[in-house]
């Protein structure tokens, strides 16, 4: 009696297979490698879920900052000509369901054989689906971690926010990262068995670039993992960051290579992390260079020491726009080996008419061209550095050392970075700082008296708040200090509170 001939499987968990293909055919070691038991048509659906999801949270973040947007307008048109009393209306809140999720969501903290063949299957849909999504990750983790991410003046979203999506995305991707390889040991582990001999994983990877670079990728991703953790992070930070770009650098070359070497259809997505990487890159070494260099000329600094901080003035090459709450990166090539920068708020800036010298008449073209009323003017800006262990305490000690404890320097900064939010639209400001932290306030304290003053902002009281630990810190900004209070209505409107924690004498409190 003739059997039953076996009926051809066509598809396995959606993956269309050979008519003379079976289930039964498949050699266990066939789920090992390349696109085998993995639906790519899951892979592609997964992908739109993913960018939809981070479509429409952003679009949802667009509509909530119209919203705010649009009561910030109404408050400060109907609060430009009213008193404290009228003005109350704006300080209630309307509803408090906002409130309400601010406190339970929004800052809540977190709480600290045929069945073993179809288990192939389900392992290598697992390894395809892993290693997908780890490639697809990789491009929000890239453009979360940029310094000119287009989606923070879009969203109006700090970059400090989006380094905490880089750190948590990159932790998403190193453990999916881990599940893959995880997945394919299983497979290779029951191909072995099937065909009854020593495990050959480790041979595997000798002459394999698919499988070498792959598992490089990993060993960096899992380093990162490591070295990116808060304490490791905080104690040598300068080292972190070299480390980490280092890393990362190996990590996205490897999946590329391991992509490109197995035919993978996700590579395009690493292709394209890579390309957004440099183009990042190419933005902001052409925004330093266009900032601080002209022609025959660069950025000058000079550096003053004052106790346990340094006074540091830069004086650019083109005028800048400056915004409150603004900060930007400085650079010192001279100072450290590294191309690292330090992210610092910018504390006071002037823009003057370039000085001419009356008494000597032009003798080049240059000094022709100070001489005529369209000259540009000079723009300067000043940072408080606090002195800490690495760049910043080396700057400090070198200036300390000069006859006049002040030197002039090599250096340029990249920015401004900032500077979202408005106060106009405010009757009452409270601001706070400690220590260094009050060069953020100035620039809303100089900010706030100037609107007042030109009536342009719904502003009634501002009230600063400054906590230091000695009366050293006075220094820091005793001149802009001495400018504010000179500022027309500084009696009406500003009231300044300072706190000294730890006095070296009884008579500094």
């Amino acid at each position: 009696m003739a059997s039953t001939p076996r009926m051809p499987v066509k598809h396995v968990h959606g993956l269309p297979l050979s008519s003379n293909y079976s289930l039964c055919s498949m050699a266990p070691g066939n789920f090992t490698h390349g696109l085998m038991g993995v639906n790519l048509q899951m892979d592609k659906n997964t992908t739109y879920m993913l960018w939809s999801t981070i479509v429409a949270v952003c679009l949802i973040v667009i509509v909530a900052r119209l919203i705010q947007g649009g009561v910030s307008l109404l408050r400060h048109l109907f609060n430009l000509n009213s008193d404290h009393v009228q003005q109350a209306y704006w300080a209630r809140n309307g509803s408090n369901a906002w409130p309400w999720l601010k406190k339970r969501l929004v800052y809540a903290p977190l709480f600290k054989k045929r069945h073993n063949r179809n288990f192939q299957i389900v392992l290598a849909e697992l390894r395809g689906r892993t290693g997908h999504l780890a490639f697809i990750n990789m491009m929000p983790l890239m453009v979360f971690g940029g310094r000119n991410n287009l989606l923070i003046p879009l969203l109006r979203v700090s970059f400090d926010t989006f380094n905490i999506f880089h750190r948590w995305i990159g932790r998403l991707v190193a453990f999916e990262a881990i599940a893959h390889t995880i997945a394919w040991m299983a497979v290779k582990d029951i191909a072995d068995r099937h065909v009854k001999q020593q495990s050959t994983m480790m041979l595997a990877f000798t002459g394999n670039p698919f499988l070498s670079w792959g598992l490089a990728s990993l060993i960096a991703m899992l380093l990162i993992l490591i070295q990116a953790s808060s304490a490791i992070r905080h104690l040598a930070y300068e080292t972190f960051l070299h480390l980490h770009q280092v890393l990362a650098i190996l990590a996205f070359v490897g999946a590329a290579i391991h992509g490109h070497t197995g035919s993978l259809p996700m590579t395009n997505y690493i292709y394209v992390t890579i390309g957004l990487w440099f183009l990042e890159r190419a933005v902001r070494w052409g925004m330093i260079i266009y900032r601080n260099f002209g022609l025959g000329s660069s950025t000058r600094v000079t550096v003053e020491a004052l106790p346990e901080a340094c006074r540091v003035t830069y004086q650019l090459q083109r005028p800048w726009l400056m915004r409150p709450g603004c900060h930007v990166y400085a650079h010192f090539p001279t100072l450290t080996w590294s191309l690292s920068s330090h992210p610092f708020s910018i504390a006071w800036y002037d823009t003057k008419p370039t000085t001419i010298n009356s008494e000597k008449l032009p003798t080049t073209t240059v000094d022709l061209a100070n001489t005529l009323p369209n000259r540009k003017d000079t723009t300067t800006i000043t940072l408080i550095m606090s002195k800490k262990s690495g760049m910043t305490g080396k700057l400090h000690a070198r200036a300390l050392a000069a006859p006049s404890n002040t030197i002039t320097m090599l250096g340029y900064i990249e920015g401004p970075y900032g500077g979202l939010e408005s106060l106009h639209s405010y009757g009452t400001v409270l601001l706070f700082a400690g220590g260094v932290g009050i060069t953020h306030q100035l620039s809303h304290v100089r900010d706030l008296l100037a609107s007042y003053d030109g009536c342009t902002s719904a502003i009634q009281k501002i009230v600063l708040i400054w906590s230091v630990r000695t009366q050293d810190a006075f220094d820091w900004v005793h001149p802009w200090m001495t400018e504010i209070l000179r500022m027309p209505h500084r009696r009406e409107v500003l009231k300044i509170l300072l706190f000294v924690t730890k006095p070296k004498h009884a008579g500094d409190v």
